[in-house]
């Protein structure tokens, strides 16, 4: 007999609302044990949050505690609609330099005008996220190959790390893509601020040594800790860049000030960043699902995404992502199902209500020296020089979004990117591997004899498999 939840239209549309909203599906479920988990992971996470998301702010061009609305809100936005139980939302590295570069020139040097934008970018994002989950469009992840990930993260690495490294040196820095960046570090090498790089070299030091000894602890936190009481201890804020006063008190809550038709360009950029949101929200949940033996809902996390950027939108925030490294922080320290975002949430929000004064002293050093910890992840040389020696064209397709990102900046690099996975989709297409069959030793079983050599073959047949569809463009191939 079929079950009933699959045959009658009432329970039908009980499963069908409760795949739509998935707290349905586990807070009835919920075991009291995992309470325990969920808060210290909650915790954990917040408490890396703050340095990330004033870090990742300062990278956007915005002010820091923007980037702890992201994390305040995007989580109590995924909690609701996402399915996955370990991806952890908030900004992130890639989609906060595509922010400082591409909104610059849209605000026209207006500092309200360019929170604005920021801010009805996130917007679009979740318009366009409800869009393509009621056009079923999750499918089109498939189209960006990991190949053309691999280049593009290391573009991103790369140039994410030249706007860092003047602030990590105390320069002024300058250019505007990666080329332009270089140049002016290097030609700014004799104004190096000995107490700025001292105080940015102990920090990125710390990081690296606190990420081998105690992975997964919010050792950003206690960084940020230090070199704010040291700062304020020995009075260095008048000699080095700090953050500055942070607004006390929780986000104000409300639409965007901007209509999409009072900014030009407003939807390649909310593009952009939905698909750099997508991909890497879904590369890192794909992670966590596949260790931990769950099913992640592709679909359903364009609706988790989408609820998170509102939010974010409504509390005057930028897009945001679920990234590897914060989701990493929070499943080894012990998630088991979403809860641990809105407890992150609420320990964030006790930080703004009641720490900001004591972050004042900040050196801006410190955070420059967070983005490049955190970013050193995305750049993968081992792995790129492995395909050379796989597939030459594997290669030369990272190459090409890899320097497609340094050399047109994040915005157009993801458009480069996916030019690039379509190009390999299509030579795929077009020159499909064709392979002469042979029987395996001992069954009647067939394979490529050239990746199995003991294969026997066939007297007077000459077995072979297309390994694609036959069209009209490869059929003389």
């Amino acid at each position: 007999m079929d079950s009933p939840d699959t045959t009658a239209s009432g329970p039908s549309k009980i499963i069908r609302w409760k795949a739509i909203f998935p707290p349905a599906q586990w807070v009835p479920t919920y075991q009291a044990r995992w309470l325990k988990n969920d808060m210290f992971a909650g915790i954990t996470l917040g408490a890396y949050a703050v340095p990330e998301g004033l870090a990742y702010a300062t990278l956007a061009g915005l002010p820091p505690e923007a980037g702890v609305y992201g994390y305040l809100l995007g989580g109590l936005g995924y909690a609701l609609f996402g399915s996955s139980r370990h991806l952890a939302i908030g900004p992130t590295s890639a989609i906060s330099l595509m922010v400082g570069v591409s909104v610059a020139p849209l605000a026209m040097g207006d500092p309200v005008r360019y929170a604005q934008i920021a801010t009805l970018s996130a917007f679009v994002v979740a318009a366009m996220c409800i869009v393509a989950w009621l056009l079923r469009l999750s499918a089109l992840i498939n189209f960006i190959s990991e190949t053309v990930l691999l280049g593009f993260k290391a573009g991103a690495g790369l140039s994410i790390a030249a706007t860092q490294i003047p602030s990590l040196l105390g320069t002024p820095g300058g250019g505007h893509n990666f080329i332009e960046r270089v140049f002016a570090i290097t030609g700014q090498f004799l104004q190096v601020d000995p107490t700025v790089v001292t105080i940015g070299l102990a920090a990125l030091a710390l990081l690296l040594f606190g990420e081998k000894l105690l992975p997964g602890r919010p050792i950003a936190l206690l960084v940020v800790v230090v070199s704010t009481a040291f700062i304020s201890l020995t009075k260095l804020s008048t000699r080095v860049v700090t953050v500055g006063e942070l607004p006390s008190g929780l986000p104000s809550f409300g639409p965007p000030m901007l209509r999409i038709e009072d900014v030009d360009g407003i939807i390649p950029l909310a593009f952009a960043a939905l698909l750099l949101s997508y991909i890497e929200s879904v590369s890192a949940a794909r992670t966590f699902a596949a260790k931990y033996g769950y099913t992640l809902d592709v679909r359903q996390e364009l609706l988790g995404i989408g609820s998170a950027n509102l939010l974010v939108a409504f509390g005057h925030g930028y897009p945001v992502a679920g990234g590897l490294s914060q989701s990493a922080v929070n499943e080894k320290a012990g998630a088991k199902t979403p809860l641990s975002l809105i407890l992150a949430s609420v320990t964030l929000a006790l930080c703004l209500l009641f720490f900001t004064g004591f972050l004042k002293n900040l050196p801006k050093a410190v955070l420059a020296a967070i983005v490049l910890v955190a970013v050193k992840g995305l750049i993968n040389f081992r792995e790129i020089g492995r395909l050379w020696r796989i597939s030459r064209l594997e290669f030369t397709v990272a190459a090409v979004a890899l320097v497609g990102v340094l050399l047109l900046g994040i915005l157009n690099g993801v458009v480069v990117a996916a030019l690039a996975s379509m190009l390999l989709l299509i030579h795929h297409v077009a020159h499909p591997h064709v392979a002469f069959l042979g029987r395996t030793p001992g069954t009647r079983r067939f394979s490529d004899l050239a990746r199995h050599q003991d294969n026997e073959r066939i007297p007077g047949v000459l077995p072979f498999r297309v390994e694609a569809g036959i069209i009209y463009f490869n059929r003389r191939w």
